[in-house]
């Protein structure tokens, strides 16, 4: 019973935190660390992303339909689909070439973590105060270069801490999209990312799950789908007025005080 409700409080952390951007892995991983949840052989924060991920797609689900059936003899359609797969390319091939340092040693290492959160946080702050006057409005229709850019940018979010989506926000930003336009691109190039993350993973520890961690696996996932689901219909109109300045003190808040908490109790 203990481990079904960690699992469902880190499922909700997990929702509330994926499309924000304050690293949904780095706070799973240390609530992991402090809690002693050992969940699926290190997998539980990668797998539950699924359920986050769903959550964008059922939001997005008659948009991308409709994007799709046009693609055939829609330039603009097909445009916007080839630049989420190019952006989704460099995730592939570092996320296959790095799989096991990441699992075995990022994951595995909570003060890297914590400074990640803390220096993250600083970027965020200063890119959301930089007057960079917005050229692209539109996530949909970003230059095919531009979109590939924007996921060479989002490897760093291998790191724990660092942050899928603030890596993928703050390097849009930085290259001329307004607010909604980087978080609304953050939102479509997770659904290949998370989804390709969680079927390698699954596969990679697929000897080392047993039906206990399937089980606690699928309530961290509905609990990430609901809450998931909360963010990310709330975090367009939030950051197009107040942008992204709240995440930043965020992280450096969290990284501050797990920092503290390692140093006491290890």
């Amino acid at each position: 019973m203990q481990d079904a409700l960690e699992a469902l409080f880190l499922g909700v952390v997990e929702g509330l935190t994926e499309f924000i951007p304050v690293s949904s892995t780095g706070h799973l991983l240390l609530l992991q660390h402090f809690i002693g949840f050992e969940g699926a052989a290190g997998s539980f924060a990668v797998m539950i992303q699924l359920g986050a991920v769903l959550a964008v797609l059922s939001i997005y689900a008659a948009r991308l339909w409709e994007v799709l059936r046009a693609a055939p003899h829609d330039p603009a359609a097909r445009r916007f689909v080839l630049s989420v797969l190019l952006a989704f390319v460099p995730a592939v091939v570092i996320g296959v070439m790095a799989h096991d340092v990441i699992k075995t040693v990022l994951f595995e290492t909570p003060r890297l973590i914590a400074l990640m959160l803390i220096l993250g946080g600083v970027v965020l702050l200063f890119v959301d105060r930089m007057a960079i006057a917005p050229r692209h409005d539109d996530a949909m229709r970003l230059p095919i270069w531009t979109a590939f850019r924007i996921g060479v940018i989002q490897c760093l979010a291998m790191i724990p801490g660092v942050s899928r989506s603030g890596a993928t926000i703050v390097g849009a930003l930085a290259l001329g999209c307004s607010k909604r336009a980087a978080a609304e691109f953050s939102f479509f190039l997770s659904m290949p990312t998370m989804l390709g993350a969680f079927t390698y993973d699954l596969y990679a520890s697929r000897d080392a799950l047993d039906a206990g961690q399937f089980g606690l696996i699928a309530i961290g996932f509905v609990a990430a789908f609901v809450s998931g689901l909360c963010v990310v219909r709330w975090l367009l109109g939030y950051v197009a007025l107040h942008g992204y300045a709240v995440f930043g003190w965020w992280r450096i808040i969290v990284g501050t005080a797990a920092m503290i908490g390692l140093q006491i109790w290890g």
